[in-house]
């Protein structure tokens, strides 16, 4: 699968590209990223309306484990879907990781997706492998004042089948709002996500929901939560301020402005929240879940505290 970025000056130019292609994609306010196989008609279609292609890489992670395929059941089993690779672990390597992962789904599906296992910590959503390496599985709920969207610490909706007027009414209601949202344009269906905390942060938020909600019942679209997934990484620090700062200037990433609130965030909404926590007991060892950043020629590069990133050039 190939990827490439189109700078676009609206969702609204976005979605035209998106909707021109037979392509995964996914429109943000500044662009477009679109995968496919060949991307020569993606390209052409770009050319004809007028994009130009940008830089954007996607930040992913990977996990280490000495039981590889039972490991990886797991995770694909918390994220109901794959979430990331498990690699063979070549040398021992106590826990605890230093990087931990957050898996947020609607109520119902999580639950679900908790099997036989026990959930354990201070929130009662924490889960392990086998090898120990632990989610924190969180449920979530209708965001207040909607009826489709899903508060999934980021507020999400999917629509199954949804045709590309569709997809081009939600990129215009969300120019016209001013309120940047991620539209993930798929066959089988567009997945809508707000910012995180998104409902709570900005007022108008929900009034752009409830018309898209009105849009969608106007095409007689059902949503349906079952696809729906949040993921983020947290980072514990003896040093919080140095290794967030690390990573905002290595990912180009920006801090959350609000008090309190350690998050750093893609500004192009493609990939993953980072937020850190202060480490109360020094954990020297290497972890077992590492980053990795697309590009050629990945060379492993450690933050101040040894946290792991395959990055490419």
């Amino acid at each position: 699968m190939q990827t490439v970025w189109y700078d676009a000056p609206s969702h609204t130019a976005g979605a035209a590209l998106a909707t021109a292609v037979t392509a995964d994609a996914d429109v943000r306010a500044t662009g477009v990223l679109v995968r496919a196989d060949d991307l020569t008609a993606a390209s052409a279609a770009a050319r004809k309306l007028g994009l130009t292609e940008g830089t954007a890489r996607t930040l992913s992670a990977s996990i280490e484990a000495a039981n590889p395929p039972a490991i990886q059941a797991f995770w694909d089993q918390m994220a109901g879907a794959p979430l990331f690779p498990v690699r063979r672990l070549d040398e021992p390597r106590p826990l605890r990781n230093r990087i931990h992962v957050d898996v947020v789904r609607p109520s119902d599906e999580a639950l679900r997706a908790r099997g036989d296992r026990e959930p354990s910590g201070p929130f009662g959503v924490l889960l392990a492998d086998d090898e120990g390496n632990e989610v924190d599985l969180v449920p979530g709920d209708l965001v207040p004042g909607t009826t489709d969207w899903y508060a999934l610490f980021s507020p999400m909706v999917h629509y199954p089948n949804a045709p590309a007027r569709f997809v081009t009414a939600v990129a215009e209601l969300a120019d016209a709002a001013g309120i940047p949202l991620r539209l993930d344009v798929r066959t089988e269906g567009l997945t809508i996500a707000g910012r995180k905390d998104a409902w709570e942060t900005d007022p108008e938020f929900v009034v752009l929901a409830r018309r898209i909600e009105g849009a969608a019942k106007d095409l007689g679209l059902r949503p349906d939560p079952a696809p729906l997934r949040f993921v983020q990484f947290g980072i514990d620090a003896s040093d919080v301020p140095a290794v967030g700062a690390f990573w905002a200037e290595f990912l180009g990433y920006e801090f959350d402005s609000r008090p309190d609130v350690t998050d750093i965030y893609d500004p192009l909404d493609l990939n993953p929240v980072l937020f850190f926590q202060q480490l109360q007991v020094p954990r020297p060892q290497r972890n077992r879940i590492r980053f990795e950043l697309t590009g050629r020629n990945p060379l492993l590069v450690t933050d101040p505290e040894g946290n792991e990133v395959l990055a490419g050039t």
